[in-house]
């Protein structure tokens, strides 16, 4: 029986449709979603894709830069071809550093799946697995390779863009023009002068105009800035003085510093003022661009006259001669004072002179003459200073309240006579006609005693920076040297110092080479292509590889070196052992540490310690040849330090040498003398020679004194006296107890043998002597006296009838001798 339906009421429907409503809207928006998702997720390319189209591009590019290279002559155009090959070329390299590991790990995965096996079905997902694999590990190795070829090829333009400038460069400076001494050169130019003039005046009125368009208060703000800069850099440049004086420590650290303080003040301070000068010239943006590029560039060009005054001026100091660096006599100072604060503007002078022609397109003559105007001023500037030093030296040495000039170094002499030699070839180079090489000589003259001293300055700053810091001072230098301890903060301050200054050299001389078409850029490129490192045989020494080892083995041996003193002051003591056999322990765990920082270090160098094995093995028959001895000392100090028949400490006696072992190294051991002397004994003799260990398994000493008294002393009563002596010492010791002998009568005395036993053998030599001391005394006290020695008389023979009877006494030193008469035994 069917029910009948009845259609919903229209308060259900009301009540139903918003639910329906929201449920469907959430449906359609979740699929919407889904969609969206899986459409952008199609849409993104993956990140191979994204790599073979970084190395499409840049393969196009490539092709590119390399069309028509040979043909190029703009120089700019060669840089920026240049960078741009540089650029294709890091940026394959990081591309196929960053996909060889992962095609690493697809072939480890290929290698855990195995090959294929014939005739047996795999299952399908191990062989879409496979195939997915395989096909990932193809794309990923001619990814690679296209990047490395790239890498190489962009390598290799620069390289060729490189030699194209240097052609250039040099066929430029070998270009000869007409010689300004000529009337067609002067004829020439002033034809071509008024044309020149008249760009000039654009250029000048251009300026006038940006001038006159900057509002006035603009310029009275920058003024009032300007005054400003100018109260600061008096104010911080007093503030600095007092700061380096009172918190500086004192030395050359406080020299240096100060110097480069007024370094950069003196870099800044003009800096700032030509930026505030630039930013009224452009306040409304209506310089044309290459005059806006002018502007820009002399305001950056004048830092560098400051800098250039400022360097000079902090160099010879000549308001402060305690505060020079360089050994500089105060004459010359005070005569040259005038040379960096003129060589700071004329070097902003020269770079507006050699940038207005090429701004004004200039003709030709115009630009060799002003070009010609740069290299006299820069080569009378030179010469002047060169001739002002000479005549403050000369009157130094005619002075003879000055006291005497040190004499120059040789190196002085021959780089000031090579300086004579650059200029007049630069001057014959520009009246001749070569202006391109007398402009470039005498620039290049300036630009090295700029570099020069620069470096020199950063010399002085880095070593003395180390050596202060990191060294021992001299309040502490006497506690080192009573403690017998290497100065590891002297070595580590003088190691750093050696390396940075090494760096500033390297650096120094690519700054100097800059101007032979060899820039920085170039020579740095150059350097970067050891960044794959250098193979020798199957070893690959890479930069970084080195550091890291020098860095485990320089964090090795300082942790070997904190446990070895940990083992000696905290360890070892509370341990029962000897304290030569704490060093013993200490030098071998020393050695052990050694050996596995050396191996732990080669390991981080990419060298394993199965090649190692292999060098130690072909190196042996020349260890067994020419170093037999050594190797056998080694071992034998490792027995001495293992087996210990003698230790650090011990009294012993070896082929006539004898003393106390105060050290044993891996070679020798060091035994100091009675007389404090030190002798150096190979470990073996200890080994393969008998060697008499006084103080060895801890012996009692042996005090024994032998006296011979007179027949009719009292031998009951000196024995007591003699045995009181010996129980009453306070280093004799109980047990054994002390005793007397008698051994006998020989030759009329009584042979008294009276032995006692002290803590140490050490003590015997000392105690025996306080005892015989004391046993003198008592023995003359109790009135017992020592027995006397033998004695043997010689009478003369009778004299035969007729003979003269001789003098018993003969007078004078020439008289001869007579018969002597001695006395028998018992006379």
């Amino acid at each position: 029986m069917r029910l009948p339906l009845s259609r919903p009421s229209a308060a259900a429907r009301r009540l139903f449709q918003p639910l329906f409503l929201s449920i469907a809207t959430r449906l359609l928006l979740s699929v919407l979603l889904v969609l969206g998702a899986a459409l952008s997720h199609a849409q993104t390319p993956t990140p191979q894709q994204e790599v073979e189209k970084q190395l499409d591009s840049a393969r196009k590019d490539m092709e590119a830069l390399r069309k028509n290279l040979p043909e190029q002559s703009d120089d700019a155009e060669l840089l920026r071809r240049r960078a741009a090959a540089l650029d294709i070329q890091s940026k394959a390299d990081a591309i196929a550093d960053k996909l060889t590991p992962i095609l690493a790990s697809v072939q480890a995965r290929l290698t855990e799946l195995g090959p294929a096996t014939a005739n047996v079905k795999e299952a399908h997902d191990v062989a879409t697995q496979r195939a997915d694999l395989e096909k990932s590990r193809t794309n990923l190795d001619a990814q690679i390779k296209l990047a490395r070829l790239l890498s190489v090829e962009g390598g290799q333009t620069a390289e060729q863009v490189s030699t194209i400038r240097r052609a250039q460069f040099q066929a430029r400076l070998g270009e000869r023009r007409p010689s300004i001494l000529g009337t067609p050169f002067w004829s020439e130019f002033r034809n071509d002068l008024p044309r020149d003039l008249d760009r000039f005046g654009s250029l000048r009125d251009e300026l006038g105009a940006a001038l006159g368009g900057t509002p006035g208060w603009v310029w009275f703000s920058l003024a009032v800035g300007i005054a400003i800069v100018v109260g600061l850099w008096a104010a911080i440049s007093r503030v600095l003085l007092r700061v380096t004086a009172a918190r500086v420590p004192a030395g050359r650290l406080r020299r240096s510093f100060h110097a480069l303080t007024l370094v950069l003040l003196a870099t800044l301070g003009p800096g700032l003022i030509s930026q505030l000068i630039f930013i009224g010239l452009d306040w409304e943006g209506q310089l044309p661009d290459d005059t806006q590029a002018l502007v820009a560039g002399l305001a950056g060009i004048v830092c560098l006259g400051g800098y250039v005054s400022g360097l000079g001026m902090a160099l010879l100091s000549p308001s402060r001669p305690s505060w020079r660096l360089p050994e500089i006599p105060d004459a010359i100072a005070q005569k040259l004072r005038w040379f960096p604060l003129a060589l700071g503007p004329l070097i902003v002078l020269v770079w507006l002179l050699e940038r207005l022609p090429v701004l004004l397109n200039a003709s030709l003559n115009t630009t060799i003459a002003l070009n010609s105007l740069v290299a006299f001023l820069l080569l009378f500037f030179v010469a002047a200073g060169l001739v002002h030093m000479e005549r403050a030296r000369r009157e130094a040495l005619r002075d003879p309240e000055s006291g005497r000039s040190p004499p120059r170094p040789l190196w002085l002499v021959i780089a000031v006579g090579v300086v004579w030699i650059v200029l007049a070839t630069a001057l014959l180079g520009v009246l001749v006609g070569y202006v391109a090489f007398g402009n470039f000589a005498a620039k290049q003259i300036v630009w090295a005693l700029i570099v020069l001293n620069s470096a020199y300055l950063l010399n002085v700053l880095v070593d003395d920076f180390f050596t202060t810091v990191l060294g021992v001072s001299k309040r502490d230098a006497e506690t080192y040297e009573r403690a017998h301890e290497p100065r590891l903060r002297d070595q580590a301050a003088v190691l750093l110092s050696g390396m940075a200054r090494i760096f500033i050299v390297l650096m120094a001389c690519v700054t100097v080479l800059g101007q032979f078409a060899e820039g920085p850029m170039e020579l740095l490129q150059r350097a970067d292509q050891l960044r794959n490192g250098l193979s020798l045989g199957e070893v690959q020494l890479r930069p970084a590889a080195l550091i890291q080892a020098a860095l485990v083995l320089a964090a090795g041996l300082l942790g070997t070196r904190i446990l070895k003193r940990w083992l000696i002051n905290r360890y070892l003591p509370t341990t029962t052992l000897d304290p030569g056999m704490q060093t013993s322990a200490t030098t071998l765990f020393g050695y052990i540490g050694v050996v596995v920082v050396v191996a732990l270090a080669l390991s981080a160098l990419g060298i394993g310690l199965e090649r190692v094995a292999w060098v130690a093995s072909a190196l042996s028959v020349g260890i067994g040849f020419g170093l037999q001895a050594v190797v056998q000392n080694f071992v034998s100090g490792l027995i001495l330090l293992a087996e210990r028949p003698v230790k650090v400490g011990d009294w012993v006696s070896l082929g006539g040498i004898e003393g106390d072992i105060r050290r044993i190294n891996v070679r020798a051991t060091e035994i100091q003398m009675g007389d404090r002397s030190t002798v150096i004994v190979p470990n073996s003799e200890f080994i393969t020679k008998t060697v008499r260990n006084v103080t060895h398994a801890n012996p009692l000493g042996l005090v024994q004194i032998k006296l011979p008294l007179p027949l009719a002393a009292d031998a009951a009563k000196a024995r007591e006296v003699i045995l009181a002596a010996f129980t009453e010492h306070a280093d004799i010791l109980e047990t054994p107890a002390p005793n007397v002998f008698l051994d006998g009568i020989d030759n009329g005395n009584l042979m008294f043998n009276a032995q006692g036993y002290v803590g140490s053998p050490r003590q015997s030599y000392g105690t025996r002597s306080a005892l015989l001391f004391e046993i003198l005394r008592r023995l003359t006290e109790a009135g017992i006296g020592l027995g006397k020695p033998p004695t043997m008389l010689v009478s003369a023979p009778a004299l035969l009838p007729g003979a003269a009877a001789q003098p018993a006494h003969p007078e004078g030193p020439d008289a001869p001798a007579g018969p002597a008469r001695a006395e028998a035994p018992g006379d």
